[in-house]
């Protein structure tokens, strides 16, 4: 008799993995600076336990593996994006520009404003 698997009986790798992955780099690591030999060596040594660390990592653990979903889909997501051109990137950002400065000639225009009329005709302290 065969019967359908649910998906909630499917089994997900263990989060044991995430440490695994983190065991691997550090034994790189410890090896890399504790151990005396040929700078060589120590850089390969590194330098694979670095990639099985990632793989480990990317490829087995739960966490490594939703990371990579994650970043997979938003790369897919950002190719689905219509860019603008050039020349209204151009125009949109002089735009910015133009309005940026009207803005802050306002807000200096506003400001002196009020300094003046606080400090000139109220308190009678201007200059």
């Amino acid at each position: 008799m065969n019967t359908p698997v649910k998906s909630d009986e499917i089994k997900q790798p263990s989060g044991i993995f995430n440490y695994v992955a983190f065991l691997l780099l550090a034994l790189g690591l410890g090896l890399f600076y504790g151990l005396e030999m040929n700078v060589w060596l120590k850089w390969g040594i590194f330098i694979l336990s670095l990639a099985a660390a990632l793989g480990t990592f990317f490829f087995v653990a739960p966490m490594g593996i939703n990371l990579h979903g994650y970043v997979r889909d938003s790369y897919r997501e950002m190719q689905k994006v219509v860019w603008p051109a050039r020349k209204e990137t151009m125009q949109f950002t002089w735009i910015v520009f133009l309005f940026v400065i009207i803005l802050g000639l306002f807000l200096w225009l506003v400001d002196s404003s009020l300094a003046w009329l606080l400090y000139g005709v109220i308190l009678g302290k201007g200059s």
